[in-house]
């Protein structure tokens, strides 16, 4: 899989509004009602991401769930990481 170019970063990000460029990943930010509705997305994020073999990053801080998502095998963002990223969007 090949680490995309700064160009192609842009035109995904235009494709998943909510996330943003952090370095060599992109981040999202979601907030809920309370600690049971955001424990209850990373259980649904962590059975996509096995089902997709795609692993990000993710914090829980109370009812704020903290993604991040790079191809760590690349050094970087690969078309997976969008592909999990569109994903991701359509379970929140």
């Amino acid at each position: 899989m090949a680490l995309l170019g700064d160009e192609q970063i842009a035109q995904h990000l235009q494709k998943t509004p909510h996330w943003k460029r952090l370095g060599k990943e992109i981040t999202r930010t979601v907030q809920f009602n309370n600690f049971r509705e955001a424990l209850a997305f990373v259980v649904h994020v962590g059975l996509l991401a096995e089902k997709m073999n795609h692993h990000p990053y993710i914090a829980i801080h109370y009812k704020t769930v903290i993604l991040n998502l790079a191809t760590h095998s690349e050094g970087g963002l690969t078309e997976k990481d969008f592909e999990m990223a569109k994903a991701i969007d359509a379970i929140i």
